[in-house]
């Protein structure tokens, strides 16, 4: 590290520190009243389709499972409960009757929302059926290592206002991850984030499932597709923007799926999970418009939001972590990804 006053020091913290304030403390970014949607639009939220979607696979792992007397659905990192909510409502009425809904999150239960959703901080444990975490994992905070002149990569580090400079160079398990995950070559300003915090939240929230399917949805990069220089940003007001932790934006950057994966997992593109659970994007045939023009409508208007929801260079891209846990794979018949 350079030269610096004590004081100064204090300012200056690892990005992960940094984030984990600037998104979960009181008054951050994930505590305001206007919730995710605020700020940025996903797949939830680009159509009920992707609802219905999840809907169709929790009945599929109510099936492996034998249709057992209880069973759960857990959404992970709910924001205001949007796709609790919808999922819910979109289950066939003799499901919805066995099925205990669980919104996770940590700002505080939205009002209004349908009082058979359980609101809680963590994740239960011990649960039979399907979590499911819509873009939670790139919001995990984590570190970011730079290769500095003389090749070495060290952590990067951040004051409140954005301004960064390097620090230590990074060691120990952090240092295993980079050489296994995402090696750095030694060339000035390349960039890495280091997923180690995100690989054991996930191990952490699968853990809790006692028979069943975890899926993580999020942008994602492989390892023969890591970015050269990163992919941290920030969101605000639906502009991606400079990532400043003071709690005006969000920060968010892709995650490293296949290092998050445990044994029996892998991952696979949304556009192909979404297929395999009846979301096509297919048009409705044209003989519609003249024997039943509103429907003809409607079916077009949901083609459409298919269309976004399975889009490549949009939502289409996401990866779909899918960890089956004392159950087969419901999409064993689809290619791995990775």
């Amino acid at each position: 590290m350079t030269s610096g006053t004590r004081d100064e020091w204090q300012e200056w913290r690892g990005w992960r520190a940094a984030a984990q304030d600037a998104l979960y403390a009181p008054g951050g970014f994930y505590r305001r009243a206007e919730g995710p949607a605020g700020h940025f639009r996903t797949s939830v939220h680009a159509s009920p389709l992707f609802a219905g979607a999840v809907a169709r696979l929790l009945c599929r792992v109510d099936e492996a499972l034998g249709r057992p007397a209880a069973l759960d659905f857990v959404d992970m990192a709910a924001g205001r409960g949007e796709l609790a909510g919808r999922v819910l409502a979109a289950l066939p009425a003799d499901v919805a009757a066995r099925t205990r809904v669980c919104a996770v999150e940590i700002a505080e239960r939205p009002a209004g929302l349908d009082h058979r959703i359980e609101w809680l901080a963590e994740p239960p444990r011990g649960t039979t059926g399907l979590l499911f975490a819509n873009e939670w994992l790139d919001n995990v905070p984590l570190e970011v290592a730079e290769v500095d002149a003389a090749g070495v990569a060290r952590l990067v580090l951040v004051r409140e206002d954005g301004s960064e400079r390097l620090g230590e160079p990074v060691d120990g398990a952090q240092a295993r991850w980079l050489e296994r995950w995402w090696p750095l070559p030694g060339e000035e300003g390349r960039r890495a984030e280091i997923g180690l915090p995100r690989d054991e939240a996930w191990a952490a929230a699968v853990a809790t499932l006692g028979r069943g399917l975890a899926v993580a949805v999020d942008y994602a990069h492989t390892a023969d597709t890591r970015p050269p220089f990163g992919t941290l940003t920030g969101f605000r007001e639906g502009r991606e923007t400079t990532p400043v932790p003071d709690g005006s934006c969000d920060i968010t950057a892709h995650v490293a799926l296949d290092a998050c994966a445990l044994p029996g997992g892998r991952v696979l593109p949304q556009r192909e999970a979404l297929r395999t659970l009846g979301v096509t994007g297919a048009r409705p045939p044209l003989t519609l418009a003249s024997t039943d023009p509103a429907a003809y409508v409607r079916a077009l208007a949901s083609a459409g939001e298919a269309a976004e929801l399975t889009a490549a260079g949009g939502l289409g891209d996401f990866g779909w972590l899918v960890q089956p846990v004392g159950v087969e794979d419901p999409f064993q018949a689809l290619p791995v990804d990775v």
